[in-house]
């Protein structure tokens, strides 16, 4: 090999991250899903001999075939919509970041379950001549169970590494001002055609309430993207409110749960709503089936008469210049040298 064939080693990589979707619908890839996500101590703080038990002779013996049943329900012939919907996101995020950096800057993406694997991500990376690197997980909120999962597996996979590259970690976005106004023009967009609900509902993932009590700072982060985004629309007290979805055991999670609040806003005189989910950068299961179906049910049966789901921001060009605009922030320093 000559040295003029050398992959230069002075471009910046960005690892955008999240959480990941099973190969197929069929239950034996989403038992392997499954086994994969929850058995991270990250998700589940339980001690791992007793956990093994219960995930392997009770959870991957029922759950795959329920959840195969819902991943059924939205799953397009390109594939899972997460994984579609991402890859479209990293190609705009590539293109913004080409044009901004002239090369300079190289991403890929990965998945902290499932595949593109975060090994597979960071290697991507490292074969462009990547010797720092940015890693983005798609979370707007932090959380241990989410956004510290993929730096444990950054983590994981750089103890392989013979040259570990700098690396930062971008924690969260939750108040962005950028993020905020997307999200907004979004409603705001979806309003114009639909009309406006009696009450807006935005729907975060849940974590166990205990996780909160240890100090994981997500619920926090929750109430302030809800609080920021009800005031960049305007909306008065009675218009709008914040709930928890996708709760799973028999622990408490954290409440209002979404959907009881929406079995029971009929009976408060509240029967059109609007649902929007500002925790998830991507439709995927959670939002797709959980949201815009299970809960919409949940909703008409309890009496409710309009009910419809905003979708997430996906690869809107809104969003993918507030992701460009963010990598631009964390990456003063390596830019400039």
């Amino acid at each position: 090999m000559q040295t003029t064939d050398i992959i230069p080693d002075d471009r910046i990589g960005v690892l955008v991250a999240n959480l990941g979707t099973p190969d197929s619908p069929a239950p034996r890839d989403v038992r392997r899903y499954l086994k994969q996500f929850l058995w991270d101590p990250r998700v589940v703080e339980v001690p791992r001999p007793a956990w093994w038990l219960v995930l392997n002779l009770v959870i991957l013996n029922t759950r795959p075939r329920r959840s195969a049943r819902a991943y059924a329900k939205i799953w397009t012939d390109d594939g899972s919509p997460l994984l579609v919907i991402s890859e479209k996101q990293q190609t705009a995020l590539q293109a913004s970041l080409e044009q901004q950096y002239d090369g300079q800057v190289r991403s890929a993406l990965a998945m902290c379950y499932g595949s593109p694997s975060v090994p597979a991500g960071l290697a991507e990376l490292q074969a462009a001549g990547c010797r720092r690197i940015l890693v983005l997980p798609l979370y707007p909120q932090y959380s241990a169970t989410s956004t510290a999962a993929v730096f444990d597996a950054v983590y994981k996979e750089m103890r392989n590494w013979r040259a570990v590259p700098e690396l930062r970690f971008v924690n969260d976005y939750f108040d962005d001002d950028a993020y905020i106004r997307a999200l907004a023009d979004s409603v705001r967009r979806y309003q114009s055609q639909h009309g406006v609900p009696d009450r807006l509902l935005m729907s975060f993932h849940g974590i166990p309430q205990e996780y909160a009590d240890a100090g994981d700072p997500y619920p926090c982060q929750c109430e302030v993207t809800a609080m920021l985004l009800a005031k960049e629309l305007g909306l008065g007290a009675s218009q709008w409110q914040f709930s928890f979805q996708s709760r799973l055991g028999p622990k408490a999670w954290l409440k209002p749960y979404t959907d009881k609040t929406l079995a029971a806003l009929p009976g408060e005189g509240v029967h059109n709503v609007q649902v929007v989910c500002p925790g998830f950068s991507v439709d995927c299961l959670e939002t797709l089936e959980e949201v815009a179906m299970e809960n919409r049910d949940v909703f008409i049966e309890a009496g409710g008469k309009h009910y419809s789901y905003i979708p997430c921001l996906n690869d809107e060009a809104a969003h993918i210049e507030m992701l460009a605009g963010l990598v631009g922030r964390h990456l003063q320093g390596w830019l400039d040298e």
